[in-house]
């Protein structure tokens, strides 16, 4: 018995090793990428250093991971590269999104469910066109225990193959329809290229609505209510502005039939950014996993159904810190602040009594109560052995909209002394009215960062209608609206012809900035004016009549 059970212990202690081997070779990567990233500063690494080290015009790249870390948005998962821990500050603002976009869907009689996070080769080999965009980053389990899988699965990339088996047994009849689903999940896309926290990981947090309906009209219209209530997280909750569009042949959802999308810029690099994409699948998926029902204007003729998918992830909070973060650390508008007032107390010395401390810090907690109690989500931060001035900073660097320093001297006076996180800008409010004029003044900065922000993306949203002009555009850190004949090798042209080899210094957070060229961004819904008749393609090799203006740029 001993001899037969050898070759198994074996194989075990060999996985072991293995493992051991692997999880070294992991950590010593993961470290070896930090340190790469952090420069050392005066004899300390700047991951030991409390603030930002680096200036966001500066070091652009280098300035995000900082924020992201030091904020303690998320921490490095050293176990294996590519991978990020969403920390309590990240998972407040996802948890903000969730909630509100949950209550807006169900409005439209979407229901909440959830799959498995595995699908089978055998599903993949049903939608060949739509998977083979996702082959590249496919995850696949080939062991349980020490042995081999008969059939290799998958982790989900998206969840189109996992679900519509399912769709197909669910939806018998027209009745059924229209037929919407939700599902908040992780998917997994094993990133070849350089990660970066929010942006560009291997696992990412999402939702994913996949629905189906009797016609292209009505897919159509839930496609774009969609499509609002994204651009309403960005505008209304993240003060961050987007455009509202249509993706090209070339950019839209592989297997689709089109996919409308919001798109984002973020100023420091010039580059635009999807937001999160809407797509309209057309009968596609429905004829590949045969979802039909019988046709209610025909009796006795079955038709494939019309679906749609559509999906939001964690990037939204890459974009937010991108755009709203300064020198200091992280800005957060105040709609997604788990802390939008913090209360530091000020003028306590050495020689202050105890009877004058425990009267000060039953004041404090007075003026949180009523903050509390007007709606305002609010702390005091009574940590002893820490300067206020210590305090000050470290609240700025984790992005706190609102601070209220409070002292004898502002007790004497009845007021409460504050500064704006966005702006900096100080000045008092008297006590008898905090529990009104601190709720304005965090709308009045919730909407200056969005007014900003938007300044910042119309400013450098141009009209280039000549070509010599593009390059000079994109290195002036603008995206492009330019007549376009929308053909997919004109595009794909378009990308080669501005591709150039004057940026020589890598960014880390966008992979292939280097000798990055132009890609198409959107057609916009919003076109900036009407194209003159005859109007070409500002392409020097096309000669093909332009269709709209559609925005391009270097991208994320």
């Amino acid at each position: 018995m001993a001899d037969a059970a050898a070759p198994a212990e074996q194989s075990k202690s060999a996985m072991k090793k293995a493992e051991k081997e692997a999880k070294k070779a992991a950590e010593k990567a993961a470290k070896a990428a930090k340190q790469a990233t952090m420069p050392v500063v005066g004899g300390k690494k700047t991951d030991d250093i409390i603030g930002i080290t680096v200036s966001k015009a500066d070091n652009f790249p280098q300035w995000y991971q900082e924020v992201v870390l030091k904020a303690e948005m998320i921490e490095y998962y050293t176990e294996i590269s590519g991978f990020f821990i969403m920390r309590p500050a990240t998972m407040y603002i996802w948890n903000v999104i969730r909630k509100w976009f949950t209550a807006e869907i169900e409005a439209l009689g979407v229901d909440e469910t959830n799959f498995p996070m595995f699908l089978s080769a055998k599903s993949l080999e049903k939608e060949k066109d739509h998977v083979e965009g996702f082959a590249p980053e496919l995850a696949w389990v080939t062991k349980a225990g020490d042995k081999n899988l008969e059939v290799p699965v998958a982790v989900r990339p998206t969840s189109e193959a996992v679900m519509y088996p399912y769709y197909s047994k669910w939806i018998r009849s027209h009745r059924d329809l229209p037929f919407r689903l939700n599902q908040w999940n992780s998917v997994v896309r094993w990133e070849a290229k350089q990660t970066t926290p929010f942006l560009r990981a291997r696992e990412f947090l999402w939702q994913e609505g996949h629905t189906a309906h009797l016609t292209e009209k009505l897919a159509g219209e839930e496609v774009l209510q969609i499509l609002e209530l994204y651009a309403r997280i960005y505008e209304e909750i993240l003060a961050v502005p987007v455009v509202r569009g249509k993706k090209t042949e070339n950019e839209k959802f592989a297997g689709g039939y089109y996919t409308t999308t919001v798109e984002g810029y973020i100023p420091s690099n010039g580059r635009g950014i999807q937001g999160a994409t809407s797509h309209c699948l057309g009968q596609n998926f429905s004829k590949m996993f045969d979802i039909t029902v019988e046709d209610p204007a025909e009796k006795g003729k079955h038709i494939n159904v019309w679906q749609n998918s559509w999906g939001l992830s964690t990037r939204v909070i890459g974009v937010m810190v991108m755009i709203h973060g300064d020198d200091k650390g992280l800005v957060l508008p105040p709609r997604i602040a788990k802390i939008q007032v913090i209360i530091v107390p000020v003028g306590i010395t050495k020689s202050t009594t105890e009877e004058a401390k425990a009267a000060h810090a039953t004041q404090i907690a007075d003026i949180k109560k009523t903050l509390l109690s007007a709606g305002v989500r609010t702390d005091e931060d009574q940590r002893e052995g820490y300067t206020p001035a210590w305090k000050f900073n470290d609240w700025e660097l984790k992005g706190v909209p609102l601070r209220i320093e409070f002292g004898p001297k502002d007790a004497a006076k009845d007021v409460v002394s504050y500064a704006r996180r966005d702006t900096g800008e100080k000045g008092t409010i008297p006590i008898a009215e905090i529990n009104t004029k601190v709720p304005e003044l965090l709308e009045t900065i919730q909407k200056d960062l969005y007014t900003k922000a938007k300044a910042s993306f119309d400013e450098h949203r141009v009209v280039v209608e000549d070509w010599e002009k593009v390059i000079p555009a994109l290195d002036a850190k603008n995206v492009v609206l330019i007549p376009f004949c929308q053909g997919e090798k004109c595009e794909d042209k378009i990308k080669d012809l501005t591709t150039t080899k004057h940026d020589e210094s890598p960014d880390a957070s966008v992979p292939q900035a280097p000798s990055m060229g132009m890609k198409s961004l959107c057609i916009p819904f919003e076109q900036p004016k009407e194209l003159a008749e005859g109007t070409k393609c500002l392409n020097p090799e096309c000669e093909a009549t332009a269709k709209s203006y559609t925005m391009f740029g270097r991208s994320y």
